[in-house]
């Protein structure tokens, strides 16, 4: 009996033992080889970050009373870096984000996150929002205030000892749009590139339906893409149907345009990709997770790559 209880025990053990395995191992494929971890696995990469991160908070604007809370990341080399801006998603500035910055840090780049939600919370705060307290309040945050958010930052960044003058925007889901919106705006002089995940530019042309014409669809301003000046990536997961279908007419005003624009639609990779990597959702889809996982892992050092060539100055 004796016997038998103890075969039991191990046979329990090895199975617990097996799990912790494959739960390691997929949180190690995320959270390690040079790419920020997904989102079930950020807050232990933040704690576990051996790189110089902090709270501050910076004007909105020169001599403005109003400020807001950003993240900074430094990286641990003693030479100057580049700055690069992150732009959170409409989930605000997450463990998620903050865990990105942190890996742009180990990168080789000076990363900074700002709130954008700052303003219309109420005043710069560090505590995490909800996703729907977040979602809620980012309807108030206008295109006006998404690029003077962008400069405070950016503009704090290239001010610190450690920074070079020259920056670039990266940016996810509303931060993806948000990076086209800071291209067409033309940003400030440091202004590098931008990478946008699963954001579009603006839109256009849209028509309604009549008792005798078809609905038109929208498609992307190109007016607006006229005032890009710098090098501009899109990565996109190929289950988001809404940004796919305009990524071609993007391409090609774009290319007929001469401006520097790269846009990858990843197969079988859904929005969100990067955040979600191969966290299971509660109905699994091992297809769909290894998609994102694959995605990440071809758009991170795209990323990385991007960055380096455009903040290098030379």
């Amino acid at each position: 009996m004796r016997a038998l209880v103890f075969a039991g025990l191990l046979f329990l053990a090895s199975c617990s033992t097996s799990q912790q395995a494959r739960t390691a191992t997929r949180t190690g494929l995320q959270a390690s080889g040079g790419m920020p971890a997904s989102n079930q696995g950020a807050a232990a990469r933040l704690a576990a970050s051996p790189r110089h991160g902090e709270w501050v908070k910076i004007a909105s604007q020169p001599g403005s009373p109003d400020s807001l809370m950003a993240w900074v990341v430094y990286p641990e080399s003693r030479g100057r870096a580049p700055v690069v801006v992150v732009v959170h998603e409409i989930f605000g500035l997450s463990s998620w984000v903050r865990n990105v910055a942190d890996q742009l840090a180990a990168d080789g780049f000076v990363a900074i996150a700002p709130d954008f939600l700052s303003r219309v919370r109420g005043g710069p705060s560090s505590i995490e929002l909800t996703s729907d307290s977040a979602r809620r309040l980012i309807q108030g945050v206008n295109t006006e205030e998404r690029n003077r958010v962008i400069v405070a930052a950016a503009n704090w960044a290239m001010t610190q000892p450690a920074a070079t003058q020259r920056y670039a925007v990266i940016g996810y889901c509303w931060g993806g749009a948000t990076t086209f919106m800071h291209g067409i705006h033309g940003g400030v002089t440091g202004f590098s590139g931008g990478v946008a995940y699963y954001g579009l530019p603006y839109l256009a042309g849209g028509r309604a339906a009549t008792a005798t014409e078809a609905a038109v669809p929208a498609t992307v301003a190109a007016d607006s893409l006229a005032k890009i000046r710098v090098p501009i990536v899109l990565l996109n997961g190929s289950k988001d149907a809404r940004i796919g279908a305009a990524m071609p007419a993007l391409d090609s005003v774009m290319k007929r345009m001469g401006k520097s624009y790269t846009g990858i639609n990843y197969d079988g990779a859904i929005h969100g990709f990067l955040r979600a990597q191969a966290d299971p959702r509660t109905q699994r889809d091992e297809a769909e997770e290894q998609a994102n996982l694959a995605a990440s892992r071809d758009a991170w050092p795209r990323t990385i790559a991007f960055l380096r060539a455009n903040l290098s100055g030379r």
